[in-house]
């Protein structure tokens, strides 16, 4: 049974813990995951709040080696009655395969339903940690310097130079406005994120967002994370260009889009060969910024 979810009443337990990620579509492990006891819960965002992954819960709080099944046997078994209202959605969410599937997902008050068709000793830890995450949230909302300082300590605590985080936290606020603009003008999240993000970043990189990720022997981590502060500037030069010309032109739908992303991108492209010409230095590196800086970290500790 599929349809909208719960309407949403004044409790904690409508609101997720928004951790720290980027908008990257090919990063998405990163900002479409949670974790939970070191097992990873796919989610997306979804009318204004956060939509988990019914199955990875539902694989969590049984250990069962056929989550999808186990699921399918509770939907059949409680989740009949035609009066009840629909407490799950689906949402396409990124397989193990790399592509998106409809998958069922619920909110935090679906998923509460849900967990008590459950039997798990995992339950009621699992509850708490969303009623915990939930509050955490409803404070960010309240007050959204909460949000942005959490992010400034976390890179800190990773060792990022205060110069580096002002430039992470910076180029994600014009990737933000980017992709603002994306929704509002019938952009599609998920694929279609995926593919403008690919167009601006090959047009000023020459690699796509994977072939950057492998150049610097990453798998599954946020590319954003591991940049150096030269692939920062120039990432956000792209994407603040791309919007610009997409506000300029009225740019509407994924073609029109995918022709601002490739001027934008361009733009990029032609202040790192300048540059590159005029310091004999490569933008582009197979530096992984986080190894460095961890790297410092346990020096420092060891002195």
């Amino acid at each position: 049974m599929l349809g909208q979810a719960y309407p949403p009443e004044k409790n904690i337990h409508h609101n997720f813990y928004n951790i720290c990620g980027d908008l990257y579509m090919d990063d998405n492990e990163d900002k479409g995951l949670v974790v939970f006891e070191n097992k990873k819960i796919r989610r997306i965002f979804h009318n204004e709040e956060w939509y988990y992954s019914v199955v990875d819960v539902v694989g969590i709080l049984t250990d069962s080696p056929f989550p999808r099944t186990y699921w399918q046997k509770v939907k059949d078994k409680d989740f009949q009655d035609i009066e009840l209202y629909p407490i799950w959605v689906q949402l396409k969410l990124r397989s193990s395969d790399g592509k998106f599937y409809e998958t069922d997902c619920a909110n935090t008050e679906g998923m509460f339903r849900i967990i008590q068709s459950i039997p798990s000793k995992k339950a009621e830890p699992f509850k708490l940690w969303l009623a915990r995450v939930g509050y955490e949230r409803i404070q960010e909302i309240q007050d959204p310097s909460l949000s942005i300082d959490r992010g400034r300590k976390n890179w800190f605590l990773h060792g990022y130079s205060e110069k580096w985080i002002q430039q992470r936290m910076m180029g994600q606020e014009i990737r933000n406005k980017l992709t603002d603009y994306w929704k509002n003008h019938e952009i599609k999240e998920g694929e279609e994120f995926a593919i403008l993000t690919n167009i601006i970043h090959k047009e000023w990189t020459g690699l796509n967002v994977k072939e950057h990720k492998k150049l610097k022997g990453l798998k599954k981590q946020n590319l954003r994370d591991h940049m150096t502060d030269a692939e920062l500037v120039f990432t956000a030069l792209a994407e603040f260009s791309t919007r610009e010309v997409a506000e300029s032109t009225k740019a509407i739908g994924l073609p029109e889009n995918k022709v601002a992303g490739k001027i934008g991108g361009g733009v990029a492209k032609k202040a790192r060969i300048y540059l590159e010409k005029k310091t004999s230095k490569k933008v582009i590196s197979t530096t992984n910024n986080l190894k460095i800086q961890n790297q410092k970290v346990l020096k420092e500790k060891k002195e």
